[in-house]
């Protein structure tokens, strides 16, 4: 049966929508807390969008405005995160990180990004010239630099592996294949609409009416990534001039090839560039190098692949022909045909293309004025540094008002 009046209901103590890394840290934290939890994603198991498809990077905290969540949440994760996995032998490692200035002009905005670092509590940032990073790293040019000792990186299934376990072992349900397409506002509840992944996939770019199950939570954290700002605007009774404006900015990694040993020891990366942080030099935790992501905005996503996770993620060999010049200015002896097509990520973002990026978005009731409602809008980077503390301040903030 499926329309809304004959679906079924049932009611749940609290529902993470999303198993990203931040929906798991969100759904531990909860179970920790002592509470019922219900996490549910659209796809067959955790975390394939933006949490598998980044850099890997656990941030120190650099780049953010002073105050705002992304400086707040990426600093306070960042000790929680290296914590949990030192207790949880989680792969990591505490590498460091070089940001580069590759010519004169490009000295004054490193020098203010370092200057922001400290401000923001990031402990151990050091200002270089060129000479000193090349005895560092043979292989980088610069003309300054900023070095970043607390910067690592992480293996990002491990984490949420982890992360899941745990929730698991305090109760917590998962419920994959398992689609939020929307939801009402009902007595002052919120009635979640759950369709079955299959019935939507069978949908051709329209959702659905009628869903297959009323799930009504007392308390939902809408995690669901690229697809939140989305199953917001399908909430009805929210208003929609809440919901910020996203955007999709694609990324691409290359990998390089025919390398016995690393170029580099330590994370690499040129100044921030329109839409990211620029094609950076990444290390995995085998000494596998990775340069990107670049940027490519996208848009004409219709909602169903939206929800489904339909993105298209394949890397074109021809963008590395934009590669190779961004990624010379600071590593020159990149040789021909080395740079080999990785995996490519998508980032939900809350600002486009020539606009200032915009802050993390968590919005609760005392914003959108429903209770037991609480909205994640364009965890981007940091979100994978930021998660613990995310869960946190969620929990900390907005549990203890139901």
């Amino acid at each position: 049966m499926r329309n809304s009046c004959s679906a079924p209901r049932e009611s749940a103590d609290c529902v993470v929508i999303g198993a990203g890394v931040v929906g798991l840290a969100v759904a531990r934290q909860l179970a920790i807390a002592g509470r019922d939890v219900l996490v549910l994603d659209s796809a067959p198991t955790f975390g394939p969008g933006t949490s598998s498809r980044n850099s890997e990077v656990i941030h120190a905290g650099i780049y953010y405005p002073r105050g705002s969540l992304k400086a707040e949440f990426c600093v306070r994760g960042r000790e929680l995160l290296y914590k949990y996995c030192s207790q949880h032998k989680i792969p990591h490692k505490q590498i460091g990180k070089l940001i580069v200035a590759t010519g004169p002009s490009e000295v004054p905005k490193l020098t203010d990004i370092m200057n922001r670092g400290i401000q923001n509590g990031v402990y151990g940032l050091r200002l270089m010239d060129g000479s000193e990073a090349t005895r560092m790293e043979p292989e980088l040019w610069c003309e300054k630099a900023v070095f970043s000792p607390v910067t690592g990186i992480i293996n990002t299934h491990s984490l949420m592996l982890t992360l899941m376990g745990e929730a698991e072992n305090h109760g917590t349900t998962f419920s994959f294949n398992t689609v939020v397409t929307g939801a009402h506002i009902e007595e002052n509840s919120i009635h979640l609409r759950i369709s079955d992944t299959k019935y939507l996939e069978s949908c051709n770019e329209k959702i659905p009416p009628n869903p297959d199950l009323i799930l009504v939570p007392k308390f939902v954290v809408n995690s669901a990534g690229l697809s939140a700002p989305l199953l917001a605007k399908r909430i009805h009774g929210l208003d929609m001039q809440v919901v910020p404006p996203t955007y999709f900015a694609r990324g691409c990694y290359f990998t390089l090839s025919s390398t016995k040993k690393s170029p580099f020891e330590r994370l690499i990366y040129p100044l921030p560039e329109d839409g990211g942080i620029g094609v950076h030099v990444t290390l995995d935790l085998n000494g596998q190098v990775k340069f990107g992501p670049d940027v490519e905005w996208i848009n004409g996503v219709d909602d169903v692949s939206s929800f489904l996770n339909r993105f298209d993620y394949s890397v074109s060999a021809s963008r590395a022909e934009r590669f190779y010049p961004a990624i010379r200015k600071y590593y020159p002896n990149l040789k021909d045909g080395s740079l080999e097509p990785g995996y490519a990520g998508i980032r939900p973002k809350l600002s486009g293309p020539q606009q200032s990026p915009k802050d993390f978005v968590v919005q609760g009731e005392d914003i959108h004025g429903i209770s037991g409602l609480v909205s994640l809008f364009g965890i981007e980077s940091p979100g994978l540094t930021s998660s613990m503390a995310i869960a946190e301040y969620v929990v900390s903030r907005y549990l203890n008002v139901q």
